[in-house]
């Protein structure tokens, strides 16, 4: 059977509004926000409302709540490959600037964590939200199933308690998707997410963290002290099914961690191109008729750097496209998160290198996208979490028999 690898026609569109906004809005703002951390980039606002707009007609997702999983209120929509839709619409804008992307309202990860599990009757009763996502700790990383955030059911409302940090967009969003457990009693199978205003009693932003990279985007400390939510702000099944784990809370990462496979795959691109113009200039010949091995040391080192590329891209994309066609993708979501991540970070630091004074000098973007990479490697997941993920999925045990 034959495989099309071309973007079908309506995601070439997806593409090229992306890759447009990113080019004329993102990179001529993107070392302004990089000096300037925490300053909410007010140019953001033009830029989502361009993606509402588009969002509006149905046809087209981004990465935000009707993107991931292909979620849809209304029974309107008619957005086939909305999974892929956001995939290659992140690709295409953290090809201009991934901090950027990760500070546009209403398309955060906790929108992401929304579409993969609420209800239609919770996304009917939500409406618009820009949602941040709270799993991080202080006592556990990459861990998730160690969470000790608790929500506690008294009458009709869950009482939260504990501290949530490394929250994206934590101070910015309008939302938090916090994941805390019903019963620590039960284990991981007793985790759950919810739904939780930002500005609400007991909810605190405690600090903003100073980080190597994406300074554009705010990242934030939060602490819940008996913060009293309704019961329906649960999102997805309220049972406790002991038997299946967190495997619910679990599929939000199989719909979240292609799209920042996507990221990485944008910013390996970008810093491609940059290297490739820098190379070019020093005079040196890149050629796709003769191997790498009768090139010079920098161009055989480029092509291999382009075919690392092109394998976490495959990896990527083909995540979403499974997604989008209900085959169950935890595995190659996690093989394309490993590889696009390491792959982000490798080619972003090997450009740096490669360019020499250019590269580790502010005068072009290259430090600043190595700085930012890095992050795509730990958020949802470690490099050795996703590595866990996929020899579970291959050998076919559980958490418990592998760790």
């Amino acid at each position: 059977m034959a495989i099309n690898l071309e973007m079908p026609r309506k995601l070439r569109a997806v593409i090229e509004k992306g890759h447009q906004g990113a080019a004329e809005m993102l990179r001529p703002i993107s070392r302004k926000y990089d000096l300037a951390e925490h300053a909410y980039p007010v140019e953001l606002d033009t830029l989502a409302t361009l993606f509402e707009g588009i969002s509006a007609a149905k046809t087209i997702s981004f990465a935000g709540a009707d993107g991931v999983g292909g979620g849809d209120v209304d029974g309107k929509s008619n957005i086939n490959g909305a999974n892929m839709s956001a995939l290659v619409n992140a690709l295409e804008v953290s090809w201009g600037d991934v901090a950027l992307l990760l500070s546009i309202p209403f398309q955060g990860l906790g929108n992401a964590a929304i579409s993969s599990v609420a209800t239609k009757e919770q996304l009917e009763r939500l409406g618009k939200v820009w949602a941040a996502m709270a799993i991080t700790e202080p006592g556990f990383g990459s861990d998730s199933a160690a969470v000790t955030t608790t929500a506690v059911l008294d009458g009709d409302e869950y009482v939260i308690n504990g501290e949530k940090i490394y929250v994206t967009a934590g101070s910015r969003a309008s939302h938090i998707v916090v994941w805390a457990t019903v019963d620590k009693s039960l284990g991981r199978a007793a985790i759950k997410s919810f739904i939780v205003p930002r500005e609400h009693p007991g909810v605190t932003v405690e600090r903003l963290e100073h980080k190597l990279g994406i300074k554009a985007s705010d990242t934030a400390a939060i602490r819940f002290e008996n913060a009293r939510i309704p019961k329906e702000n649960l999102l997805g099944d309220p049972e406790v099914k002991v038997d299946k784990g967190f495997g619910g809370v679990m599929e939000t990462f199989d719909n979240t961690r292609p799209i920042v496979a996507a990221m990485a795959v944008g910013v390996a691109r970008a810093a491609l191109e940059e290297l490739r113009v820098i190379l070019t200039e020093a005079g040196i010949e890149i050629s796709y008729d003769k191997p790498a091995h009768a090139q010079s040391a920098p161009a055989a080192e480029f092509l291999r750097m382009e075919a690392e590329w092109e394998a976490g891209y495959l990896l990527t994309v083909r995540s979403a496209w499974q997604a989008d066609n209900k085959i169950p993708n935890s595995k190659e979501a996690s093989m394309g998160k490993a590889k696009a991540a390491r792959v982000g970070s490798d080619i972003t630091l090997k450009a740096v290198e490669m360019a020499g004074t250019v590269g580790y000098s502010e005068q072009s973007l290259l430090e600043k996208w190595a700085r930012d990479s890095k992050i795509l490697d730990i958020f949802e997941g470690t490099q050795q979490i996703q590595q866990l993920v996929v020899a579970r999925r291959l050998l076919g045990l559980s958490s418990a028999e592998l760790k």
